[in-house]
């Protein structure tokens, strides 16, 4: 699954384990919300139980619940939690010192990316899964109606 992808899908399990109000789901039952193999939740709650998010146990009785609160989880704790990234590679071979180009990109673009992050991670930092939550049951009364 590709890195963009699992943050998305992190997200989303972990509102469906929020809208479950600590009523334990199984990966099957997520899978269907998310529309995947319940292989994959699987691998993204090992990742959430991992950084401490979600609590996850196996049997009949089984399946997976919030470890914190909506409103203790932000965005950003998602995204760490699944993001196994060292960041974008630059480049795979050192561009040519000759170049005035080659010379100098490098630290060029990696104090752009730098501060791209940065900006992501503070974005994410104010965003809650209450936040979310909250957008998710507004737009489901407003279709409803």
């Amino acid at each position: 699954m590709s890195k963009n992808c699992r943050f998305a899908v992190a997200v989303h399990v972990c509102a469906v384990l929020a809208m479950n109000e600590g009523k334990p789901a199984t990966s099957d039952e997520i899978a269907r919300s998310v529309n995947t193999n319940p292989v994959v939740v699987r691998r993204i709650l090992s990742s959430l139980a991992k950084a401490g998010l979600v609590r996850s146990w196996r049997g009949s009785t089984g399946g997976s619940v919030l470890a914190r609160e909506p409103a203790d989880i932000s965005l950003r704790a998602l995204f760490r939690a699944v993001d196994d990234s060292e960041g974008p590679a630059l480049h795979n071979q050192p561009p040519n010192p000759d170049c005035p180009v080659g010379a100098h990109i490098v630290p060029v673009l990696g104090s752009i990316i730098g501060r791209a992050e940065a900006a992501r991670e503070s974005a994410l930092a104010g965003v809650s899964l209450a936040d979310v939550l909250g957008q998710i049951r507004s737009r489901a009364a407003a279709a409803a109606a």
